[in-house]
C-alpha cells in the first residue's frame, strides 16, 4: 500500500496535483484504517475464542519449567520418590464424558519415546487428580501400563549427563463413558481404543535431569 503514500510532484509549475492526489488518498487510507480495526477485532475475537478453550494445568510445576524431584523415579539414582503428578482440566469440549492422562518422555529411549503414565476411565467432572492420588488404579481412574509392563505410575529416570528431558503431560478428552475401557491398556492401546472418540486434548511440558 505504499504507493497510496509516495504521490510524485509534478515538473511543471502549473497547478499542484497534490491536494488531489491528497483527496484521492483519503478512502484509500480510510479503508486501511477500518481493515486495520477490523483485523484487530478478528484477533481479540480469536484471543477470547481461544481463552474459552480447554486448559491442562499441574500445581507441580510450570509450563516449560523443572518437575520436582520427588516426581521422579526412587529406585536407583533416579533421584525421587515416584509420587504421581497433580494434574487438573477444565473448560472441556462439548459432549466429554471421560478424560485421559498420559505422562510421556519424547526424549527418552534414544529418541522414541518413553511412557511412564496412563490413566483413563476418569468423569470429566472429576477435575483433577492430586499428588500421589494414582500411582495405580483406585476408585474411578484405571492406571495402564507403563513402559516397564507395570500398571502403575513409573517415575522420571533420564540418563545421567542428558540434557533435560521434555515430560509431556497430557489429557485427553473423550466421549467414552468411565469405566468403559478394559484394564491394562498401554499407551499405544488407549490412543488406538481412542480413535474415534477423542474430542479434544491439551498438554504441559516439564523438564527433568539428572
Amino acid at each position: 500500500m505504499r504507493h497510496s503514500f509516495h504521490a510524485a510532484r509534478p515538473a511543471s509549475s502549473g497547478p499542484s496535483l497534490i491536494p488531489s492526489a491528497r483527496s484521492a488518498s483519503r478512502p484509500s487510507l480510510a479503508r486501511t484504517l477500518r481493515g486495520l480495526v477490523a483485523t484487530g477485532a478478528i484477533g481479540l475475537a480469536g484471543t477470547a475464542a481461544m481463552a474459552a478453550g480447554m486448559t491442562v494445568e499441574s500445581t507441580a510445576f510450570k509450563d516449560g519449567a523443572s518437575i520436582p524431584a520427588e516426581h521422579a523415579g526412587d529406585s536407583g539414582t533416579c533421584g525421587g520418590r515416584n509420587v504421581s503428578l497433580p494434574v487438573a482440566w477444565s473448560n472441556l469440549p462439548a459432549n466429554t464424558k471421560s478424560v485421559a492422562v498420559l505422562l510421556s518422555d519424547p526424549d527418552g529411549a534414544s529418541g522414541l519415546g518413553v511412557s511412564h503414565w496412563v490413566a483413563y476411565n476418569i468423569a470429566a467432572e472429576r477435575g483433577q487428580l492430586t499428588t500421589g492420588e494414582a500411582g495405580k488404579s483406585i476408585p474411578g481412574v484405571t492406571v495402564g501400563v507403563n513402559v516397564a509392563g507395570v500398571a502403575a505410575f513409573r517415575g522420571m529416570c533420564p540418563p545421567v549427563g542428558d540434557q533435560p528431558h521434555h515430560y509431556t503431560l497430557t489429557v485427553v478428552a473423550t466421549d467414552v463413558a468411565p469405566g468403559t475401557l478394559p484394564d491394562g491398556l498401554t499407551r499405544d492401546a488407549l490412543l488406538a481404543a481412542l480413535k474415534g472418540h477423542a474430542l479434544g486434548g491439551q498438554s504441559v511440558i516439564g523438564l527433568y535431569a539428572r
